[in-house]
């Protein structure tokens, strides 16, 4: 890894104090880049990801321009999903689009297994790359989770209600039970790879968990994340989860063995601690604030920042992802907001 790494927000990771409070923006990779854009111009989003110097550029290009505090690895979490035989493209205006989605025991059984030296080189390449050499801030690695994967693997693509994700897990329990242990092998496997080829933190991805009931994740799927988690203890670097509209679920995610709970916007750090959970927050301006004018992002920023001083386990994320239409001089602004407000 290079020299001088600024390990601040490893320490809030583990829940230790820092100087400030650290912060990095979901998707800060891309988006609203102009020299991404560009890039976007000439390749797809698997093609910059299968060229480790390429995807290495993008994944640094916040860090420089922003000045946050941790780099996350460019890549989407359909990914790994091709080593397993799932054929998935990205269609613009549209997201990751499935030719061939899952419907019965048969197509689980047909799914391979990863082999991330052999499947996913240019990942751990992208991963060396940056830690060795390029990076003075830590690198997060990531993961889509088993039911967000699953839901498009059902669905074929995007879903507003994920009807035959939810139709599939009630009516046939078997299948959907033998798809979460084929996702959570390959889960297991692909974190680790990136632990090992350079990742200082881990964050897993259940976007659309949000859609299920606390009883429905407690049965279907918190003891897979369980057994996921506690596979990636071993590594001992700091586990995120996060999902969005998933209040409801917090308290579930706080029993797992992990260090941090991503928030959206739609919880503040007080209302969680004070609902019982203890573990790290990470979290959690609005990404649409960013659309508004300075003085709306500042006071927003500070009550946030207030919360986080006063709780003292925290690091500053959006709710959600950086949005294509959110100027980067205003990221780069916030991120010196947060660091000046926040010095101690």
């Amino acid at each position: 890894m290079t020299t001088n790494i600024n390990d601040t927000i490893i320490k809030a990771y583990k829940g230790e104090k820092t100087n400030y409070t650290p912060t990095w923006y979901m998707r800060q990779a891309g988006r609203s880049q102009k020299a991404y854009r560009e890039l976007k111009e000439k390749y797809t989003l698997f093609e910059i990801t299968h060229q480790p110097e390429l995807c290495a550029y993008v994944t640094r290009l916040p860090v420089e321009h922003y000045g946050v505090d941790a780099a996350i690895l460019y890549k989407d979490i359909m990914s790994p999903l091709p080593s397993l035989g799932v054929d998935v493209e990205i269609k613009k205006g549209i997201g990751p689009v499935i030719d061939n989605p899952i419907a019965n025991f048969q197509d689980v059984e047909r799914l391979g297994m990863i082999n991330p030296e052999r499947d996913v080189p240019y990942v751990l390449d992208t991963i060396r790359l940056l830690t060795k050499e390029q990076l003075n801030v830590p690198l997060i690695g990531f993961s889509g989770a088993p039911f967000t994967l699953a839901s498009y693997m059902i669905e074929g693509g995007p879903s507003k209600n994920y009807s035959k994700t939810k139709a599939l897990m009630y009516s046939q329990p078997d299948v959907w039970f033998a798809l979460m242990d084929k996702l959570a092998e390959m889960t297991i496997a692909y974190v680790k790879a990136q632990i090992d080829a350079g990742a200082s933190a881990i964050q897993i991805f259940d976007s659309w968990v949000g859609a299920l009931s606390a009883a429905d994740y407690r049965y279907y799927i918190k003891p897979i994340m369980n057994r996921i988690f506690s596979a990636l203890r071993a590594k001992q670097v700091p586990l995120i989860v996060f999902g969005v509209g998933a209040r409801h679920l917090l308290l579930e995610w706080n029993d797992l063995p992990v260090d941090v709970i991503g928030l959206d916007w739609r919880t503040s750090i007080t209302e969680a601690r004070k609902m019982g959970v203890t573990k790290v927050l990470q979290g959690n301006l609005d990404p649409t604030v960013l659309l508004a004018d300075w003085e709306t992002i500042e006071a927003k920023t500070k009550t946030i920042l207030d919360e986080s001083m006063q709780d003292g386990n925290h690091v500053f994320n959006l709710g959600h992802g950086v949005t294509p239409d959110i100027k980067p001089e205003t990221l780069q602004k916030l991120t010196k907001l947060i660091q000046a407000y926040s010095a101690r």
